[in-house]
This record gives C-alpha cells, structure tokens and sequence, in this order.
C-alpha cells in the first residue's frame, strides 16, 4: 500500500534499532493495514467501529509509521496528516497493549518530530484524553489560545 507521496518520505525515517530491538519505520510497505484496523477500531476509544475502507482512505492520505518489535512484527502505529509546508496533525498513536510501558509512545512521537522537522512546519498538533506529559517529553505544549480554535462538526 502506498501511503506518501513521492520517494522523499517513503524511507525518510529509518529509526533504527535500540537497544531493546525495537525499530521504528516510515516505509508504508512495511505496515500490516488489517492490524492497524483492527487496533483502532477495537481498541482505540477514539475509533472504535472505524470500517477497513476508512482506515485505508486515511493512511493513504498520510504518513504512517511503525514501531517494530525484535521479531519484525508490527508492535504499534502512528499516522501524519500533513501538506509538508505549513501544518501537521499528529493522530491514531496505537501500542498494542503487550509493547505498552516500553516507551514505544514517545518514541513514535519523536520520530515523527524528527522527520518533520525539515519541513519547518509552522505547527503540528495532537489531540490527547491522558497522554499530555507523554508529549510534553517531546515538545508538545498546551495550545497558548485555545479560544481562537474551532472545529467543523460533523454532527450538524
């Protein structure tokens, strides 16, 4: 499945290993979509009943990463909706529960920071329930003025 445009992020982020053996990877073949799915839209509160057709549309239009355990299995996954100029929404951070309490989180989150950065963004955000003092380790802040956001619903 091809999920970025053009060969400049296709494996632009090889986190390489730690010294745990766990990898984290920005190559879209590497991604098991049907474990993606099933993560989020089973287990993921944010998602739950999400169909296979939606979470395929979305990791198209992204960048996806992977987090890969010792044996080369998916262990856990984030995506990126950017238009790689102005604005990034970091989203649909999963760790399967097995691999949780291991750091797989933040290390995720900071290898999408790290293959951001060339882009020189002007923002990336997050939305998180209980995760904020694991993105503050990061770099994530508290939106300064919340008040000047504003979503389009789509419960009209």
């Amino acid at each position: 499945m091809t999920t970025t445009k053009g060969s400049e992020d296709r494996n632009k982020h090889k986190g390489g290993e730690s010294g745990d053996g766990y990898v984290i990877d920005a190559d879209p073949d590497r991604l098991d979509v049907g474990l993606v799915h099933h993560w989020l839209s089973t287990d993921a509160f944010w998602a739950l009943g999400r169909s296979r057709d939606t979470v395929e549309r979305s990791m198209r239009g992204s960048l996806n990463f992977g987090a890969y355990g010792p044996d080369g299995d998916q262990v856990a996954y984030a995506r990126v909706v950017t238009d790689r100029a102005t604005f990034a929404w970091l989203c649909d951070v999963y760790v399967a529960p097995a691999h949780r309490g291991r750091g797989l989180g933040a290390r995720l989150a900071t290898a999408v920071r790290d293959h951001l950065a060339p882009y020189a963004l002007k923002r990336t955000m997050l939305a998180t329930v209980d995760a904020h003092e694991l993105y503050a380790k990061v770099g994530f802040v508290p939106v300064p003025d919340p008040e000047l956001l504003m979503i389009l619903s789509s419960e009209r």
